[in-house]
């Protein structure tokens, strides 16, 4: 999903950031891509896909953070330029096993 719109919640706890990917990839047909852990508590989570499939994962995921009291900011970049792709998470298909 290279060049497609870029979807960005961050939140201030892993709960927030959670629900937040959950309600996204359930809304829309979007390209979780991962989330970066800031430091001090902070997440960002990102997902990837059409204009419209963003902006509605988004809204979607700003309403579930909203509701943990999590919710910090959002952003969305409608065409990002391709150097954007190095600092992106890579999302990679395997599976982790949770112990």
């Amino acid at each position: 999903m290279q060049n497609n719109a870029l979807g960005i919640i961050e939140t201030t706890g892993m709960t927030g950031a959670i629900e937040a990917s959950d309600a996204m990839v359930k809304t829309a047909y979007v390209e979780h891509l991962g989330e970066e852990r800031i430091g001090s508590g902070l997440v960002s989570v990102m997902v990837r896909g059409e204009i419209g499939a963003v902006k509605s994962a988004v809204e979607a995921g700003v309403e579930a953070a909203k509701k943990t009291g999590e919710f910090l900011n959002c952003l969305i970049i409608p065409k990002p330029h391709e150097e954007i792709e190095k600092i992106l998470p890579k999302n990679n298909n395997s599976k982790k096993e949770i112990l």
